[in-house]
């Protein structure tokens, strides 16, 4: 079967916050309309007279909601020629608050966009003056009520971890966010990637990481407030309320395949994972002269794909399903990973089971160690 999930990459940007480090060009709007002719080439390769239909469909970026409402319109009209959605399929698009005018709000509802997953980072404005943030708390209440009028589907995405955050300013963000209503809330902690400007900050001393203890006591507030609230925590740094998973993310994490598009775009068809060039200039200049976008592509051998539905599925909050995983592997879980599943079940960091296995509420907080055993 084909893919029945596809990602599309919308690489601008009014700024590059800091910590980013997403594929996306900055300042240059003069790009959007190449961009564009771009992106209908190559998702001109996709191989059938047809459009294809799909389950799930996600925009990020990147901001997607970033080009003028003509283009948008454009955007959204390009890819709707290659793909239909299912009845009950799922769209979303990421969205930076100040973006959405109303005029923006209707092109992405009229185009069948269902859910958008909205950046809001923090309500608190030191922190985001330090993340770089063009949005100030009093705008993120006012843009959710002018969301209301066409969309039943939201998400709010949250950081933790950042510099002079304290435990009482990061539990404030959590309650207003709460207080808005939404279906679904992301919290993130900050990573500091190199080559970053937050990255090349923290190099030079000029800012600080915050105690590791006091990061975990973030995660472990929104958990507990969160769940408080009636959010299921279905996924390491995402929570929804019954029923409002991200269904596109899952594709991600239950191992399944999808299309991708855009510069820095990675897909998975066939058994095979490739990557487009992050570079958006680069991109743009191999679809012009009519070559493959790929950067890195890799077969993935029957074992390396069974270790990356381990990585996968562990990040889950139902874990891995022993029966599903040797339908979708051809692996016996307790046979490939018999002593990773044992060391961690030791150290209180896993939880095993006749049906699977599934990190505890302790393993969440080193989820990136108990992942590297399996791996």
């Amino acid at each position: 079967m084909l893919p029945r999930s596809a990602y599309i990459h919308v690489p601008f940007c009014r700024h590059r916050c800091g910590y980013c480090d997403f594929t996306l060009i900055a300042g240059r709007d003069d790009l959007i309309g190449d961009y564009l002719q771009a992106l209908r080439r190559e998702m001109e390769t996709i191989a059938s007279p047809a459009p294809l239909e799909l389950e799930t469909l996600f925009f990020g970026g990147g901001t997607p909601t970033h080009p003028p409402s003509d283009q948008l319109r454009t955007l959204l009209q390009i890819v709707r020629s290659r793909f239909t959605l299912t009845s009950d399929a799922e769209f979303s698009v990421e969205a930076n608050p100040l973006d959405l005018t109303d005029e923006k709000i209707d092109v992405l509802a009229d185009a069948g966009v269902n859910r958008i997953s909205l950046g809001v980072q923090s309500f608190a404005s030191q922190t985001l003056t330090l993340l770089e943030r063009d949005h100030t708390s009093g705008d993120i209440g006012a843009v959710v009520k002018r969301l209301r009028r066409r969309f039943d589907n939201m998400s709010l995405d949250l950081i933790f971890g950042v510099p002079g955050q304290s435990l009482d300013s990061w539990r404030d963000s959590l309650r207003q966010a709460i207080a808005l209503e939404p279906e679904h809330i992301s919290t993130y902690g900050l990573t500091w990637e190199s080559g970053t400007a937050f990255g090349t900050r923290l190099d030079r001393g000029e800012l600080a990481a915050i105690d590791e203890e006091l990061e975990r006591e973030q995660y472990a507030l929104a958990m507990n407030e969160l769940a408080a609230a009636g959010f299921e925590h279905y996924e390491i740094s995402n929570f929804a309320k019954p029923g409002f998973s991200c269904r596109h993310n899952e594709t991600y994490w239950a191992g399944h395949e999808y299309w991708a598009f855009g510069p820095g775009a990675a897909r998975y068809l066939g058994g095979r994972r490739e990557t487009n060039i992050r570079s958006v200039l680069g991109w743009l200049a191999r679809i012009e002269r009519g070559e493959s976008p790929v950067a890195e592509a890799e077969e993935l051998e029957p074992e390396h794909r069974a270790r990356e539905l381990l990585f996968l599925g562990l990040r889950r909050g139902d874990g891995i399903d022993r029966s599903e995983f040797q339908r979708l592997s051809g692996f016996n879980l307790d046979e490939l990973a018999k002593q990773a599943i044992s060391v961690n079940v030791d150290r209180g960091w896993l939880e095993n089971t006749t049906s699977g296995i599934r990190l505890t509420r302790e393993g969440q907080f080193v989820a990136d160690r108990v992942i590297a055993d399996f791996l």
